[in-house]
């Protein structure tokens, strides 16, 4: 008898041993309500997720189950997407594709496994309320160790902040495009051109430009913002402590509507350890870029008891945001001067198939137009009169324009920038910096193999009307991106237009080709700089519908953007 009961003891211990546990669950509650804030020196209207902006730090470990609890206190409706994470798609939180959205007035509860590690984000998918609050971090640890040392850590959230209200700002870009560029070029812009370059010279890329209804100055469509570190302006200054000769992990999320940032720490070298949430080969950096909606873990080791700054200067150099690194509260360091104004070269114009005012430029040959030896009749340049120009408009500061001839022969130019561009990422003081051919996977996430088919991604655009578009249609007029699962796409990423674009894939990986064969990274974002081409796998594992779209806020809400359907043998969705 007793012999029988040991035997059932056992037999019911190797039963429990074999029965698989449930994952942890963890529950985080997130309201949406109005606030106001005081930012720019006046009080706005805003909105916040739990009182603050940004919303609170999302902890998770990889492996547990997630049930989030968002209640909507306003009075329209919201919703939230989880930025980067892979998760059913009705979990992802964008209306009218993974699910209604969240109205006024009540509660939405998510549930998911938190199926990776790294560093994501969060926001709204509603309208334009993401720009006025709705962002914040999310932190998944992973189940083993992270293959990099690191003694603490703090997350950065990239932001900007507008005077303007986001609607008025979309209106205002509608009626003029660069109603925003507060860097117009001016009477004597020209003549300091003539100075340097001649006045054909001049007169010939005044004219190109012009015929183009174009300007070498429109790197962003919006400026006026104030930038911000996790919720923070310049002078408010937020503050990171380390003790002298720790390795101190930095989260870098890009959580703006519209601004790329060059991030630099003046006196401290940088390795980047994860871009996108995604473990990468270390890569010591002076400096690096970050489009909207990337996020890059780097590992700073500060040996000396003084302060750094965190600098984060906007690409278009129309201001930068500031923190600080230091021994203590209350310390400083000196604050880098901001650069002078990057400019689009003809190099980063010569595309086709831009769209200009209804123009059928594909059909002409702009950029080659060679107006120097165009017959010019004999003129007193001191009476010529000048094209009327828009003086209330901010003049240029004083430019070295030999300095935006095309690279020497000997420079090895950055694959994913156009030779000779403007926008060419170059760190300050002749530093490092950072180049998507840098980026090699540790790990890679999936099995190389050759993708079956290629779908081309034309960038495309209408400036005069302010209309983004993919393959020459916006949103509300275009078919979906129809993927069968199982398969391998190559998607094919040809800008068009002269605006960088970062292109982001709802529930999937888009595995950048850089030339590393099993080591291209994954990333669910992707910045495609003006003229270039960029080709990018993606492995098609996550049935239902999914939201893919320019993650430059006015560009999304203004068509560049598809709904992407992935189907079964059974599919039923359209």
């Amino acid at each position: 008898m007793m012999m029988n009961l040991k035997n059932c003891f056992l037999a019911l211990a190797v039963l429990v041993a074999a029965m698989p546990f449930a994952a942890k669950a963890v529950t985080y509650d997130l309201t949406i309500a109005e606030t106001t804030v005081n930012i720019i020196g006046v009080e706005q209207r805003a909105l916040s997720i739990n009182g603050g902006i940004p919303g609170p730090v999302l902890r998770f470990k990889e492996g547990e189950d997630l049930v989030i609890n968002v209640t909507n206190k306003l009075d329209e409706d919201t919703s939230i997407h989880w930025h980067g994470l892979i998760l059913p798609y009705d979990q992802d939180g964008v209306p009218g594709i993974s699910y209604p959205g969240i109205k006024a007035k009540s509660t939405f509860t998510y549930r998911f496994p938190a199926q990776q590690s790294g560093t994501y984000w969060y926001h709204s998918h509603s309208g334009l309320q993401e720009q006025v609050g709705i962002y914040g971090a999310i932190v998944i640890e992973p189940k083993k160790r992270d293959p990099f040392r690191f003694d603490r850590e703090y997350v950065v959230v990239l932001s900007d902040w507008h005077k303007d209200a986001p609607e008025s700002i979309l209106g205002n870009l509608k009626k003029q495009s660069d109603y925003y560029n507060y860097q117009q070029r001016t009477v004597p812009g020209f003549f300091e051109d003539v100075e340097k370059m001649g006045f054909d010279a001049a007169l010939a890329d005044r004219m190109d430009w012009g015929d183009m209804r174009m300007t070498p100055t429109d790197i962003a469509d919006v400026s006026g913002y104030t930038f911000l570190v996790n919720g923070k302006n310049p002078k408010q200054n937020w503050t990171g402590l380390f003790k002298a000769g720790e390795r101190v992990r930095l989260r870098f999320i890009n959580a703006a509507a519209m601004t790329y940032f060059d991030v630099r720490i003046p006196g401290l070298k940088m390795t980047v350890v994860q871009a996108d949430g995604n473990n990468v080969r270390p890569v010591p950096v002076d400096e690096f870029r970050i489009a909207v909606a990337e996020t890059y873990d780097v590992i700073v080791r500060p040996t000396e008891n003084k302060a750094f700054t965190v600098f984060a200067e906007s690409m278009a150099r129309t201001g930068f945001a500031r923190a600080t690194l230091a021994p203590e509260m209350g310390m400083k360091a000196a604050v880098p001067e901001t650069r002078k104004p990057q400019v689009l070269s003809m190099a980063d114009m010569n595309m086709s198939g831009m769209d200009m005012g209804g123009m059928d430029h594909s059909k002409m040959d702009m950029p080659q137009m060679d107006h120097s030896k165009m017959a010019m009749p004999k003129m007193d340049h001191s009476k010529m009169a000048m094209p009327k120009m828009d003086h209330s408009k901010m003049a240029m500061p004083k430019m070295d324009h030999s300095k935006m001839a095309m690279p020497a022969m000997t420079e090895k130019p950055d694959p994913f920038y156009a030779v000779g561009s403007g926008l060419m990422p170059r760190a300050a003081d002749g530093g490092k910096m950072l180049s998507y051919a840098d980026l090699k996977a540790f790990k890679p996430l999936y099995k190389p193999r050759k993708a079956g088919r290629e779908i081309i991604i034309r960038l495309t655009g209408n400036m005069e009307r302010y209309i983004w578009s993919i393959n020459g249609k916006k949103y509300s007029d275009a078919d979906p991106v129809r993927l069968k699962l199982g398969e391998r796409v190559r998607f094919k990423f040809i800008n068009e237009t002269m605006m960088t674009h970062p292109m982001h894939l709802h529930g999937m990986w888009q595995i950048l080709d850089n030339g590393s064969a099993k080591h291209n990274p994954a990333k669910h974002t992707l910045s495609i700089a003006p003229g270039t081409t960029v080709e990018a796998d993606v492995e098609v594992d996550a049935p239902g519908q999914w939201a893919f779209h320019c993650h430059l806020m006015y560009h999304m809400a203004s068509g560049m953007f598809r709904k992407v359907i992935v189907e079964t043998e059974t599919s039923s969705l359209q």
